[in-house]
This record gives C-alpha cells, sequence and structure tokens, in this order.
C-alpha cells in the first residue's frame, strides 16, 4: 500500500480555555478573529485566514457524545499550551504597541539567531500565545 498524500496545512488548532467571555474577548475583540460558532459551556471557534481556531473547556470535551450528537470522540488537554499566529515582519511594531495598549503584557518579544522576531503574551487562560514572521518556519 503506498502512503497518501502529505497534508498540506493545518485546518485547526485547538487551546483549552475555562471561561468562553473571557476567551471571545481576547480572541475576537483584541486579536481580532471572527467567530463562526460558539456552545456555551462546551466551545467557540474562530476563524483565522485558511484555518480555524478552537477554544473548548476542557472538562467539557472528555464528556463522551450523547446518542443525539454528533460522535467526536473525548479530548482535552490541562494546562497552558500555545498557539503562534503568522504576523508580516513590518506589522509586528504595531502588535506590540496594541498589545500593550489593551493592557495585555509582553512576556517576550525578540529575534531568533536565524532572524525571524516572534512576540509572546498570554490569554486569559494562560495560553502562550506568540505573534511571529513566516519565516520563522522557512515559510513565506
Amino acid at each position: 500500500m503506498t502512503s497518501p498524500a502529505t497534508p498540506t496545512g493545518v485546518l485547526e488548532a485547538a487551546v483549552y480555555v475555562d471561561d468562553l467571555d473571557k476567551t471571545e474577548a481576547f480572541y475576537a475583540g483584541v486579536v481580532g478573529l471572527d467567530v463562526i460558532t460558539r456552545r456555551d459551556p462546551r466551545h467557540i471557534f474562530f476563524a483565522c485566514g485558511p484555518t480555524v481556531v478552537l477554544a473548548f473547556v476542557a472538562e467539557e470535551t472528555v464528556v463522551p457524545p450523547g446518542d443525539d450528537q454528533l460522535p467526536v470522540p473525548p479530548h482535552g488537554a490541562t494546562g497552558p499550551g500555545h498557539i503562534c499566529f503568522s504576523v508580516p515582519g513590518e506589522e509586528l511594531d504595531g502588535w506590540a504597541a496594541y498589545l500593550v495598549d489593551k493592557g495585555i503584557d509582553i512576556e517576550s518579544d525578540f529575534n531568533w539567531p536565524h532572524g525571524p522576531r516572534s512576540i509572546y503574551v498570554r490569554d486569559p487562560a494562560g495560553n502562550s500565545v506568540e505573534f511571529a514572521e513566516p519565516k520563522l518556519w522557512g515559510l513565506s
């Protein structure tokens, strides 16, 4: 059997949160993502270009689905995770100023040894949120 085609990208990424209102205020209100759907108390999903950011309340995702629900297997994580948003290098100074203006502490702002810049903050659930140049991974 031959292997299937290599995936062409990441369709969705998940962070695990504890407060959907605070999560929406951060990812929609600060980062500027559009809300796709919200289902209290379980999740809120955001559009980010061709990708979807899934924000789940972890204790809700470990509950097996009922007979009348989609058969998504239980899953979840505990503790802070990480997500990185791709931002053109020339826009990172603006992002840094904007985040500080919104009262969000910048944990780290630096250039990697090979040149790309990353800015790190925390979302309300403690997840590490990075804004980085796509060339960080050799991508344009």
